[in-house]
């Protein structure tokens, strides 16, 4: 892509010293940022998915940032940051607790379906510990496909799970 898009990308973890780790990723997506990056606030929140494999509560943020990156390389750069934080993708286990998670959300108007890639992330309208923190930043961010408002999102979202700001 040679044009700047928006993207937003969801940070989260639940092992180790999170808040360090999330700070680490904030730096090195701000590094590939053609902007300075916004990011939320820190929520936690209570494991998502296939419980048994959970561990503990999660820290959870999204951040804004601006690329001229195709969504693919955009990507594998979120792959990297998450390696050099020590994610390890345990075979057949889909939600193990995990030192750092980063998704691409969003990105701009884009939509993709690829055997590596869902545009929008194929989850983030079920999951309230995106949403909450994604609407402290852009309420009114139309999720294109989904044709519905990060707000309007939030505010039908099934997810009951728990989730709280955190003060760190």
């Amino acid at each position: 892509m040679s044009e700047e898009t928006q993207a937003w990308i969801g940070l989260g973890g639940n092992l180790g010293d999170v808040p360090a780790t999330l700070a680490e990723a904030r730096r090195a997506l701000a590094a590939c940022s053609t902007r300075p990056l916004r990011a939320s606030s820190l929520y936690g929140s209570a494991p998502w998915g296939d419980v048994a494999n959970a561990g503990p509560d999660y820290v959870n943020q999204v951040v804004e940032m601006w690329t001229r990156a195709s969504p693919e390389a955009l990507l594998s750069t979120l792959l990297e940051i998450e390696a050099r934080n020590g994610r390890l993708r345990p075979v057949g286990i889909r939600w193990a607790p995990r030192t750092l998670d980063l998704d691409l959300l969003a990105m701009g108007a884009l939509t993709r379906e690829t055997p590596t890639l869902s545009l929008p992330h194929p989850r983030l309208a079920a999951r309230r510990f995106v949403l909450l923190p994604w609407a402290e930043l852009a309420p009114d961010f139309r999720v294109c496909g989904l044709e519905s408002t990060v707000s309007d999102l939030l505010a039908s979202c099934p997810d009951p799970g728990p989730c709280w700001p955190l003060s760190v």
